[in-house]
């Protein structure tokens, strides 16, 4: 660890993830960047989610573990990371998905030469047994805009962002069941700050079948929702920034 890496404080909810949470967190400990927290909010878990990730914490005093008393959700389970970190940066990764080696690095630099806020970087696919996707691979652009963010909910990948909490106060995520991650975002975005893509592959999401992100219908209404519950938009505006939305996913999906 160099004398100027900032500490990252790496938010990891966990709920019955015994299968991968293993993977996910030698991911984190291979990292070329020493100086990070990696804090695995277990909600609950009936399986040896707990045991495993004990284990894994008392040979490495850099991974911590927070255990809810009731189960929350993933939003409950992500601000109470977030209100432990101790990091000068937060990112999120979740608990079936995989960081490369550098990701740490690569971006910590990237956001401290440019004085970024809010970053986020491309991603790959992988299936549940871990198989990297080399053709499927989710690019980013430059930049992205609270109102470019409504138009384009999956531009920002979740397990990818790491935001500056020097210089963004409430990092905390709207509690709601899903799309909190994209909530947060355009709460971020709506005060005139942008967010910025490096478009380099540094992390690999793991499509895992019955999860809530996989059901495209079900992520549709939760969009909707946040559109019109809190984001306030009227109906002209929510129906025209949802057509957007569905028109690149459809294309996204089958083309």
């Amino acid at each position: 660890m160099t004398r100027n890496e900032s500490l990252v404080s790496i938010i990891t909810p966990a709920f019955n993830s015994e299968r991968f949470i293993g993977s996910t967190i030698d991911s984190v400990k291979k990292q070329t960047y020493l100086n990070w927290e990696m804090i695995i909010i277990d909600d609950c878990s009936t399986d040896r989610t707990v045991e495993l990730v004990e284990e894994k914490r008392q040979k490495d005093d850099r991974i911590k573990l927070i255990r809810l008393a009731e189960n929350s959700g993933a939003a409950v389970a992500r601000n109470a990371g977030i209100n432990s970190a101790q990091g000068k940066f937060i990112a999120f990764l979740d608990s079936d998905d995989l960081w490369t080696d550098n990701k740490l690095e690569e971006q910590i630099l990237f956001m401290t030469k440019n004085n970024y806020a809010f970053t986020f970087s491309s991603y790959s696919i992988m299936d549940e047994e871990g198989n990297v996707n080399q053709v499927k691979k989710i690019f980013v652009p430059k930049e992205v805009t609270y109102k470019s963010l409504l138009r384009s909910p999956g531009t920002v990948g979740c397990l990818t962002v790491i935001l500056d909490k020097d210089k963004i106060e409430d990092v905390e995520m709207p509690n709601i069941k899903s799309r909190q991650d994209f909530a947060l975002w355009l709460k971020i975005l709506r005060s005139g700050k942008k967010a910025f893509g490096l478009n380099k592959t540094l992390a690999h999401y793991r499509k895992v079948s019955g999860s809530i992100s996989s059901n495209k219908i079900k992520a549709a209404q939760k969009n909707w929702h946040v559109y019109r519950r809190l984001e306030k938009l009227n109906t002209v505006s929510a129906s025209w920034y949802f057509a957007n939305y569905a028109v690149r996913a459809i294309k996204k999906t089958y083309f």
